[in-house]
């Protein structure tokens, strides 16, 4: 199988340079490394059969509650049955006790191509910072950047317990930089969606619309953990207004995006304010849109997103570090008391300094307790819920993952309750949110797929990922001055 799979790379990354050589864009295609090193895998696990025996089981199913000595069956990727003792003869036991059982986390938003970038990041640096480097990287990132950096990521992610990723690239320049990023998804099986985005936001580039039927019709069939979105970046006027183009730019994005009836996700901030409002007005809200970073809305917005049933995506880390002076604080408390469908996200690993989603509902209690001007209580059981059914929900995907419900997928993380940093663990809900770490996961299960175990990849070469996404990054500090 090893030797499948490195066969597979090759072939895929020789097929990328076809691709590149044929579009528009060969300067920035050209400078694609061979690649000559092995598969970083080998090969993802298979399915089978087990139980995840005596653990703390926090099902985030309402109907089912928590079981304090539980087990989990899993048959063939989907979880069968959960429940106090569960005795079926003959099958695999994996013992659980010590530890909390728990559907993964899912990330509703994070910009996978940026990861390796982390190293190169100066905070807010008017030429180093996030920003002007993930602009200057980007415009000269080949495939096989994308492949390393997406990899990157989601390794880490894993890590840290992230089970679904919406992988937000709004860096495709062309097909074979599609193809390299939902092949790095794919190898690494991880459940996610992918949102195609044209170079750039706001971009010069029409986006590749017949690209984007190309994924839907010829890939995304072949890959069922994967399903697809676009990002709908409007080109907006320098001075931030609605002009006439970026108005018919964004007409022309939501006639797509009905047609080929995708979900979509579009940034809020200091240049879309405005667009909300344009939206509703042409009905161009819906649960199908997920807006990403609450901050700075109206009143009157709030209640039209929510009337809507628009879906929030909120980054807590990267809110606080980068965007509160210029668009406001998170507003949680308000679109929570209004009830809207809002997730946790990452953003970037390389923005917030890593992907540990224990993180980011920490960031999110601590931002909200900040607040005085509120009277909406948030506790580690609701934020453990915006780490996982809500954020299934957000992506509406709540009918595969986001709960250890029987006839789901079976997307599960095992925590360590008996580490030094987290012991003793009475109210687990409590633990996760104030203690837990991503050192703390030791199983991490998709699908019915048990890719870490003990604290370790199963089958991935971690050594080998970090390696490629060095060489990438020290490739990207050089040519586009990010040193």
């Amino acid at each position: 199988m090893k030797n499948d799979i490195q066969r597979n790379r090759r072939d895929f990354l020789k097929t990328c340079g076809v691709v590149a050589g044929s579009m528009a864009m060969p300067a920035m295609l050209a400078s694609a490394p061979r690649a000559s090193h092995a598969a970083s895998s080998g090969g993802l696990p298979e399915r089978g059969e087990f139980i995840l025996r005596g653990g703390y089981v926090l099902t985030m199913d309402p109907a089912l509650g928590e079981f304090p000595v539980g087990d989990v069956h899993v048959k063939h990727g989907e979880i069968v049955a959960v429940g106090a003792r569960l005795d079926v003869p003959k099958v695999r036991i994996v013992d659980a006790s010590n530890m909390i059982v728990m559907p993964g986390f899912v990330d509703t938003h994070q910009h996978l191509w940026t990861s390796l970038l982390r190293g190169s990041l100066r905070g807010d640096d008017p030429k180093f910072g996030y920003f002007p480097s993930k602009a200057r990287a980007g415009a000269i990132m080949t495939p096989e950047d994308i492949y390393n950096s997406v990899r990157f990521g989601v390794a880490e992610s894993l890590t840290s317990g992230i089970t679904t990723i919406h992988d937000f690239c709004h860096n495709v320049p062309s097909p074979a930089h599609a193809d390299a990023d939902m092949q790095a998804l794919e190898d690494l099986g991880v459940r996610s969606r992918f949102s195609y985005g044209r170079f750039g936001e706001p971009s010069s580039q029409p986006m590749n619309w017949q690209d984007v039927e190309r994924v839907q019709q010829t890939l995304l069939p072949k890959r069922p953990l994967l399903t697809l979105g676009v990002v709908v970046a409007p080109i907006t006027a320098k001075d931030g207004t609605m002009s006439v183009g970026v108005f018919d730019d964004l007409r022309t994005s939501m006639a797509h995006v009905h047609a080929l009836q995708l979900p979509y996700t579009l940034h809020y901030g200091n240049l879309t304010h405005g667009i909300i409002e344009v939206m509703a007005r042409h009905q161009w809200l819906s649960a199908d849109l997920l807006l990403v970073h609450p901050q700075g809305f109206t009143a009157a917005e709030r209640q039209t997103l929510v009337a809507s049933n628009v879906r929030i995506s909120i980054a807590p880390a990267v809110e606080i570090q980068y965007s509160t002076v210029r668009s406001g604080y998170t507003q949680f408390a308000e679109m929570e008391a209004l009830h809207a469908q809002m997730g946790l996200s990452v953003d970037s690993s390389a923005a917030s300094a890593n992907a540990n989603f224990f993180n980011e509902m920490r960031a999110l209690l601590w931002a909200h307790r900040t607040r005085s001007d509120t009277g909406v209580k948030l506790t580690p059981r609701r934020l453990v819920e915006l780490a996982t059914i809500d954020g299934a929900r957000t992506l509406n995907l709540a009918d595969r993952t986001g709960s250890l419900t029987p006839g789901k997928r079976a997307d599960i993380i095992l925590v360590r309750t008996n580490d030094l940093d987290i012991a003793p663990v009475f109210d687990p809900f409590n633990s996760l949110v104030y203690s837990a770490q991503p050192a703390n996961v030791d199983t991490v299960v998709v699908d019915g797929r048990i890719l870490r175990q003990g604290g370790k990849f199963v089958a991935l070469d971690v050594k080998q990922v970090i390696h490629d996404a060095t060489q990438s990054a020290l490739r990207l500090r050089r040519e586009a001055g990010l040193a």
